[in-house]
């Protein structure tokens, strides 16, 4: 067998990376105003933030109808609270013409107040889906940090969504020393007592730390990419099929993936076809979740 010229062999110093493929899902920041303050929250989200703006139909639509031609398959939506922004129904209005849809909410009382408003959306020509934010099968720990009732108020979002004939499913927060399966077994049971699905998909996130935060974690190389993943594996990073468009600044960027954000280095550009084979490189500390426990915020 000939041997591989050395200038194709990965380098053990160079950063590791992702070669994106085919934009499978995209991604939308609906803003990181959030009715709650949670302080765990990934994006540092609270009533009022404004690191991220909310976002129109206006804003968001050239990027669906762009994404809708490039044969995208998901249109997914995050926060903060998306249920808080105004023009949130229309967004989803819009979106569920062209794909189908995930929403990212916390199920309490913005999407309790605009249940009769979505109800129109079984009847789109794509499904429209939720993930509701359950942090621990245990009232009294959920509501620590999300408020008094948010428990109960999650449920029943789940419970009144389901019942209306929309998809749904649950993100858990992830303890380092848990017994996984234990603690989906209880989400399972309390699944039975809600009326819901046993077999409801529950997605668990490990502590990704607040917005900006630099702690100090392994460096991944291109090495660490070629020796402990293989090319079927890195096309399972978010950053392989996904992008994230935000607003900030008052202009629409688009992100390589959901974590990143607080990071500028990962504005790929304003336009997703200036984006779409741009290299990302896995210099962010969430990255290192994705490499070593194929963490991901995509139900795809």
């Amino acid at each position: 067998m000939n041997a591989v010229p050395a200038h194709l062999l990965p380098n053990p110093e160079s950063p590791g990376y992702i070669q994106p493929g085919a934009l499978r899902e995209l991604w939308f920041h609906t803003g990181t105003a959030c009715n709650l303050a949670c302080p765990f929250c990934l994006e540092g989200s609270k009533p009022g933030d404004g690191r991220l703006q909310r976002v129109t139909l206006n804003d968001v639509r050239p990027f669906m109808d762009e994404a809708a031609a490039l044969r995208v398959e998901q249109f997914s939506f995050t926060g903060g609270e998306p249920f808080i922004v105004r023009d949130f129904v229309n967004i989803l209005r819009h979106a569920s013409m062209l794909k189908p849809c995930l929403v990212l909410t916390n199920g309490t009382d913005p999407l309790l107040k605009r249940l009769h408003q979505i109800e129109f959306l079984t009847a789109q020509p794509n499904a429209v889906a939720f993930r509701i934010s359950i942090d621990y099968p245990d009232e009294s720990r959920h509501d620590a940090s999300r408020g008094c009732g948010s428990f109960g108020k999650s449920w029943l979002s789940l419970h009144e969504l389901h019942a209306r004939g929309f998809r749904v499913s649950v993100a858990r927060q992830q303890d380092a020393d848990e017994n996984a399966a234990a603690v989906d077994a209880t989400y399972r049971w309390l699944f039975r007592q809600h009326g819901l699905p046993v077999d409801t998909r529950i997605v668990a996130f490990p502590d990704f730390l607040a917005p900006g935060s630099r702690p100090a974690v392994a460096t991944i190389t291109e090495r660490c990419m070629t020796t402990h993943h293989t090319a079927e594996s890195r096309r399972r990073f978010m950053c392989h099929f996904s992008k994230m468009v935000v607003k900030k600044n008052g202009r629409m960027r688009v992100y390589a993936c959901t974590l990143v954000d607080d990071d500028e280095s990962y504005d790929l550009g304003a336009t997703l076809s200036e984006t779409l084979t741009k290299r990302i490189y896995l210099r962010h500390h969430r990255c290192l979740t994705c490499f070593a426990q194929g963490a991901s915020c995509s139900e795809i």
